[in-house]
This record gives structure tokens, C-alpha cells and sequence, in this order.
């Protein structure tokens, strides 16, 4: 379903053409375009918001320039101010996980102390148990079966 039928363009100002679109019997309303005007049909349509704060420069002595100059002055006191106050927990933070990660590292240190310590005292418990457990000889066998009969 086509929306458009037909397309013309009308000389507009500050070298802008008008685009003029007729909508097919849908009955949908088509919003005019803004394009450059000219034979290359570069560059870009500039909006009218962005057009007036370029044409006229502010006179350094206006009262709305210093407005605008001591906000400006007051967002980038801000802006620093956040910045700094950021690297400062930042570093903070920093130092923060570098004290826990040197306690838990003093930790880990204790804690293989001490299973090394339990492995040496369950070595030396299991040789124990294995030199007081007599192995059953041949021997004791063969005297008890005689002595039976």
C-alpha cells in the first residue's frame, strides 16, 4: 500500500526547501520535511534552535553573558568538586580491599600452619596405631592348632 502519491519541493528560506507531501486516500496527514536547497543537495538542515545561538554573538559586557558565564563557572566548580570527591572514594576503596586482601592473605598463612601441623599429628598417630598393631604370624597359628590336639 503506497502512502504517498506525490512529491513537491517549494524554495524556502535560509536555503531550505520545503517538502509537500499528498497522502493516498488513506486519509493519513503527512508532516512537511525540511531539506537543503541546493544543486548538490548536500549539508545538513540546521535547527532553528541551534541557528540563533551561532548568529549572534554575545557581547562580553551583556548582562545575560555574564549570566551565562558565572553558571558556567559555578557547573564546572560542580562538576570538579564531583570528580575530586570520586578519585577521593575511589582511593579509599582502594586501600579498604588492600587492608582485607593483606588480612586474608595472614590468614590463609595461619590456616596452612595449621593443617600442616594436624597432617604431621595424624602421620604420626596413624605410624603409631601401625607399630602396636601386631601382624598375625604363621607362627602363632601353627602353635595353637598344635596345642589343640
Amino acid at each position: 500500500m503506497s502512502k504517498i502519491l506525490q512529491q513537491n519541493s517549494t524554495p524556502g528560506v535560509n536555503g531550505i526547501s520545503v517538502i509537500h507531501t499528498q497522502a493516498h486516500a488513506s486519509g493519513l496527514q503527512q508532516v512537511p520535511q525540511l531539506v537543503p536547497a541546493g544543486p548538490g543537495g548536500g549539508g545538513k538542515a540546521v535547527p532553528p534552535s541551534k541557528q540563533s545561538k551561532k548568529s549572534s554573538p554575545m557581547d562580553r559586557n551583556s548582562d545575560e553573558y555574564r549570566q551565562r558565564r558565572e553558571r558556567n563557572n559555578m557547573a564546572v566548580k560542580k562538576s570538579r568538586l564531583k570528580s575530586k570527591q570520586k578519585a577521593q572514594d575511589t582511593l579509599q576503596r582502594v586501600n579498604q580491599l588492600k587492608e582485607e586482601n593483606e588480612r586474608l592473605e595472614a590468614k590463609i598463612k595461619l590456616l596452612t600452619k595449621e593443617l600442616s601441623v594436624l597432617k604431621d599429628l595424624f602421620l604420626e598417630h596413624a605410624h603409631n596405631l601401625a607399630d602396636n598393631v601386631q601382624p598375625i604370624s604363621t607362627e602363632n597359628t601353627a602353635n595353637s592348632n598344635s596345642a589343640g590336639q
